[in-house]
């Protein structure tokens, strides 16, 4: 079992940056792949982005490839979601996930385990 907990939401302007950071407690991280998801006000829980077991690949939803970056310090069991060129359409609340799992998963319903989630504001 494993506990997320996100951190470094806040409010940022159209064109800034954000890097979201999520910690794990508990055992085996290394055996997770991890995702990031968001939830905006009205709207389903959609998928941002993964990333396997040892960090060398990685899966993005269109609308933020070539905007946001994951990555994952297993020597921290933390993830990591680097965002820049952030749109007033990327304002929602940020989850993290894990499961334990060979493959990258991009489904909500694939992962079983979540984070309480952090705001992120983008103005205009």
């Amino acid at each position: 079992q494993v506990q997320l907990v996100e951190s470094g939401g806040g409010l940022v302007q159209a064109g800034g940056s954000l890097r979201l950071s999520c910690a794990a407690s508990g055992r085996a991280f290394s055996m997770y792949v991890l995702g990031w998801f968001r939830q905006a006000p009205g709207k389903e829980r959609e998928f941002v982005a993964a990333v396997s077991r040892d960090g060398d690949s990685t899966n993005y939803a269109d609308s933020v490839k070539g905007r946001f970056t994951i990555s994952r310090d297993n020597a921290k069991n933390t993830v990591y979601l680097q965002m820049n060129s952030l749109k007033p359409e990327d304002t929602a609340v940020f989850y993290c996930a894990a499961r334990v799992s060979w493959q990258l998963l991009s489904g909500v319903g694939e992962y079983n385990y979540w984070g309480q989630g952090t705001q992120v504001t983008v103005s205009s």
